[in-house]
């Protein structure tokens, strides 16, 4: 009994630690988007502030309603960073509900915006069916937004980020794929990049990459989702990862609460 209970103990203190590991990885990245986030708001701020002394200062109908519709535009793009913060940090836990992978994504998406803008990164979405999953979501927004990162990072000097949504009835899972137009990974690294503190790139100033740790934990998350994750990639010409879901049925997706969510951000194609 006594190697039984100590057994669960340490079990229980590996999951302990795991949890810890999360949330840190996850505050690392908050912190890397801090600046740009902040930034965002002042400009929102500026916004405001502006076409409020414009609508004051001007009596016509027209101005006003022009000032008034600037106000809400800014206000909507405030709260659609705060409710992607908001789902992103939302405590951890081990609950999966069936969701729009969409909505889930643009929820990363808000948050990484204005940081991608100053990188000189543009960035595409595509979406094709419905594509619909039972997962975690602060998990799998974790992975997300931390590969998001990585993709950014690995094209210095801007780029091409895509985004892909989709369903696949042929393979019965709904995707996610993030490509980059980077510098791309050798293939004699390739093979060991999921290795737990394998790195090929040192930290930033933010603190981000170079841990080894992040895309180990991304293949945990995604097989603990009874799903996979690959990796394509050619030196010169970028890497694409995919993370693939059991896709789920429509019908069953949790709906969103938040009024002001706002229009979708992503592209039919």
């Amino acid at each position: 009994m006594t190697d039984q209970h100590d057994c669960q103990q340490h079990l229980a203190e590996i999951k302990a630690l795991r949890e810890e590991l999360m949330q840190a990885q996850k505050m690392s990245s908050v912190g890397a988007l801090a600046s740009s986030v902040t930034h965002e708001f002042n400009n929102i701020l500026t916004t405001v502030i502006n076409y409020a002394k414009m609508g004051l200062r001007h009596k016509n109908e027209e101005t006003r309603e022009k000032a008034f519709n600037k106000i809400l535009a800014a206000g909507q793009r405030a709260s659609k960073i705060t409710t992607g913060m908001l789902s992103y940090a939302r405590n951890g836990s081990d609950r999966r509900e069936v969701m729009d992978l969409v909505e889930l994504v643009q929820d990363v998406l808000v948050l990484v915006e204005k940081d991608l803008q100053n990188h000189r990164v543009r960035m595409q979405t595509h979406v094709e069916g419905q594509p619909v999953a039972e997962v975690n979501a602060s998990q799998i927004q974790q992975v997300l937004l931390n590969m998001i990162i990585n993709a950014r990072q690995a094209m210095d000097g801007g780029g091409r980020l895509d985004i892909g949504i989709r369903a696949n009835p042929e393979s019965n899972c709904a995707e996610i794929s993030i490509r980059d137009s980077g510098q791309g990974i050798p293939a004699d690294q390739l093979r060991k990049i999921f290795d737990q503190f394998y790195t090929t790139k040192t930290a930033d100033e933010q603190g981000q990459g170079g841990t080894g740790l992040g895309l180990a934990m991304a293949r945990d998350v995604i097989e603990a989702h009874n799903g996979r994750l690959r990796v394509d990639s050619a030196v010169g010409k970028g890497t694409t990862f995919t993370l693939k879901f059991p896709l789920a049925q429509a019908s069953d997706v949790k709906k969103p609460t938040n009024i002001f969510r706002g229009p979708a951000a992503t592209s039919k194609s």
